[in-house]
């Protein structure tokens, strides 16, 4: 047990000071990160991810204590202190008609969470997630000023980039009302940085000043999720069906802008200058951000310690979306994911490979993009493993790596738009501990 936990310990206290790092630098590479507050994470972990992310109906896996922050009215099946934390990498390609394809990769800190057994069917957890991303850097090319001339002497280049992100901290507590109905609520704190610009440069033509537009925001705020889970049990309680829901709530968020407009040269290496001057600097006061209402519908049907399938459905209002008090042009957003697990034999005792949960799932995600009358649609399969390690002497504690991949693909080659094809790869390691007994000696 001992050198496990040193192990935890140690990755704790890496991916803790590699998460201060990646709050505020991008780890995704999309364009289309652009709109609105960038990629919306789907707070789930590793183990749900290789479901393909079903998550609104799950509980515990395997007999396995898992921390579900997307449905808080899972916390009261804990009833052993947990810890989860990972890692994230993504590989995406960025391919579009008439332009060489881009490919970049990216890393960084996946998630941090808690979660404390309160009573027999109550638990609270905390922690610390991504909430979205916003990472872009693209160029397009107008040939002499955007004349349409075939000469590309006094070329135009508009250079647009993005960066940053918002993370989630979180706090839940779920609770049994009776054996079979649990319920719960997160109160997070939402809260990051997206920094935009969008320059206009003439590289060819000399003595004239490049511009550039960049729109800070800094937001924070609370944000609510409540959840609850119907469970219905059968044969000795080895075998389960259950419903669940759960939403986030859409309410305001504060959000601080500023505007700022400046010109700038090159020096004779293709060096950047200091800003000539600035234009325009606009520092705004606090306006709010309306998010909108997320609602997750799922079901799933487990026999402990063989097997686990289920589905989830997702309906986000997006088309709510305001940012000071104008609307972002987002229609609403449907998310059907499919999945489960097979465990061969979790009390095999001489073959480990029969004590391995193995993951598969699908995606279609309906985004809340349109472009160009275009739908910007997702899909994936996701599949992982789920790998034990050995337990303490005394079979109080208990560990697990979970691994899990997504190969997909997002967006079309229509109408000019940007076809990624994309590989994300979670790695959380989760452990299952008593803590705070009361010990009885004779």
């Amino acid at each position: 047990m001992i050198k496990y936990t040193r192990f935890f310990i140690i990755i704790l206290l890496a991916v803790s000071a590699f998460g201060a790092k990646a709050q505020s630098t991008a780890t995704t590479s999309s364009p289309y990160s652009r709109y609105g507050l960038g990629d919306i994470d789907p707070s789930i972990l590793p183990q749900n991810r290789a479901m393909g992310g079903i998550a609104t109906a799950i509980n515990k896996i395997n007999n396995f204590n898992t921390i579900n922050v997307l449905n808080p009215a899972s916390y009261g099946f804990i009833n052993y202190t947990t810890i989860d934390v990972g890692l994230y990498s993504n590989i995406v390609n960025l391919s579009q008609t008439g332009q060489t394809s881009v490919s970049n990769a990216n890393f960084r800190l996946s998630h941090i969470n808690f979660a404390v057994p309160v009573s027999r069917r109550s638990a609270l957890s905390f922690g610390l997630m991504p909430y979205s991303e916003m990472g872009y850097n693209y160029k397009q090319t107008r040939s002499n000023l955007g004349s349409g001339s075939p000469a590309d002497t006094n070329a135009v280049n508009y250079l647009y980039k993005g960066d940053g992100g918002l993370s989630k901290a979180y706090l839940g507590y779920g609770i049994g009302i009776t054996k079979h109905f649990y319920i719960g609520a997160n109160a997070s704190y939402i809260f990051g940085n997206l920094i935009q610009t969008s320059s206009t440069e003439i590289p060819n033509l000399y003595g004239t000043l490049n511009s550039r537009i960049e729109q800070s925001n800094s937001i924070s705020g609370l944000n609510y999720d409540i959840g609850l889970q119907y469970s219905f049990d059968f044969d000795n309680n080895v075998k389960h069906l259950t419903f669940g829901y759960s939403a986030s709530t859409g309410n305001s968020i504060s959000n601080t802008a500023s505007y700022i407009v400046s010109q700038y040269t090159y020096d004779s290496s293709g060096n950047e200058n200091t800003p000539a001057d600035s234009i325009v600097n606009k520092q705004s006061s606090k306006t709010k951000i309306k998010l909108p209402q997320i609602n997750h519908f799922g079901v799933s049907y487990q026999y402990d310690n063989h097997y686990l399938v289920g589905a989830d459905f997702t309906m986000g209002n997006w088309s709510n979306l305001t940012i000071g008090g104008t609307n972002a042009g987002f229609q609403n957003s449907k998310t059907f994911n499919v999945g489960g697990q097979y465990t061969p034999n979790a009390n095999a005792l001489r073959n480990y490979f029969a004590r391995v949960d193995y993951r598969l799932g699908f995606i279609y995600d309906q985004t809340y993009l349109n472009l160009n009358n275009t739908n910007i649609n997702r899909y994936a399969v996701t599949f992982g493993l789920g790998l034990p390690l050995s337990p303490s002497q005394t079979l109080s504690t208990f560990y697990k790596v979970n691994l899990s991949a997504e190969i997909g693909k997002r967006g079309t080659l229509d109408n000019g738009l940007v076809k990624e094809n994309y590989v994300n790869i979670h790695l959380g390691f989760t452990l299952n501990d008593k803590w705070f007994q009361k010990y009885k000696f004779q």
